[in-house]
């Protein structure tokens, strides 16, 4: 089946959104899960979290950042072009129930799945509070689309340059001074999904982290994302991709996500996609 490129546009300096067409992808998905595909034949196959879909025109919405080798590859591909293969979606759905007040904080690239997520909490009748944080105004995107998944939209940049100036997390202890918070789900870097399970913890806040980063397969097969929470052994990519952020051994997780860095810039040295971010 051929899964042709509909749309592509690049969001802020190395990130993109592309739509697809893939109608028995998205027929079934559900917020927090994600898609494995293939840029060529002979690629790696890559997990990417579902940024949004159209179940009635069978669109998958994907936002990647262009870091390895294969994203790079993919966002060298136009509209026309067509991937290989997509395998979904996978991994289990974020868990949606009507808590209360839930807050939802996305650093960077974290802010594409964020968007499925908060408007689900938000069709299940809770207030929700979504917090978009970024290094500067440039890597902000999608902020109309997140003013209507969420009840109240924060942007914090860390040089001041759009919305609050410093981290998501400052955010994140005003409303839980101000108000009760009965749930909280983090999707973005290793250390600020840390910093927000500290901070929730002796609230006893109950509090989720997406630990997609850390998937490689995808299939629980490679071994690459496995973690430690709560003393056992899971799998991001089938245990998962949330988890209980309070249960989560974060020095582990941050470790295995250097592992494959010297073997993707060799990749793409030996390819010539090193300039490409």
């Amino acid at each position: 089946m051929a899964y042709k490129i509909l749309s592509k546009k690049e969001l802020c300096p190395n990130q993109y959104e592309i739509t697809i067409d893939a109608p028995y992808v998205v027929r079934n998905a559900k917020a927090g899960q994600f898609i494995i595909f293939r840029a060529e034949e002979d690629g790696e196959r890559v997990p990417l979290t579902i940024a949004d879909v159209d179940k009635e025109k069978g669109i998958l919405t994907l936002v990647f950042m262009a870091v390895g080798y294969t994203t790079k590859k993919l966002a060298t591909l136009e509209v026309g072009d067509e991937l290989v293969d997509i395998v979904g979606p996978l991994g289990k759905p974020t868990h949606i129930e009507n808590y209360g007040t839930v807050v939802c904080v996305a650093g960077g690239y974290g802010a594409a799945p964020c968007y499925l997520i908060a408007k689900a909490f938000k069709d299940a009748g809770n207030k929700v509070y979504m917090i978009m944080g970024a290094r500067t105004k440039e890597l902000i995107f999608w902020q109309d689309k997140m003013k209507d998944a969420c009840s109240e939209l924060f942007i914090t940049t860390d040089d001041g340059s759009l919305g609050i100036k410093g981290f998501g997390t400052t955010v994140l202890q005003d409303i839980m001074n101000r108000e009760k918070v009965d749930y909280t789900i983090a999707v973005g870097p290793m250390p600020m999904m840390r910093a927000v399970a500290e901070m929730t913890r002796d609230k006893g806040i109950k509090t989720e982290a997406s630990m997609n980063p850390i998937m490689v397969d995808g299939t629980g097969m490679c071994g690459a994302c496995r973690l430690t929470v709560g003393g056992k052994t899971k799998f991001a990519c089938v245990d998962g991709p949330d988890f209980d952020a309070h249960q989560i051994d974060f020095d582990e997780v941050i470790n295995r996500t250097r592992i494959y860095k010297d073997e993707e810039r060799k990749r793409c040295e030996s390819c010539n996609l090193l300039k490409q971010g």
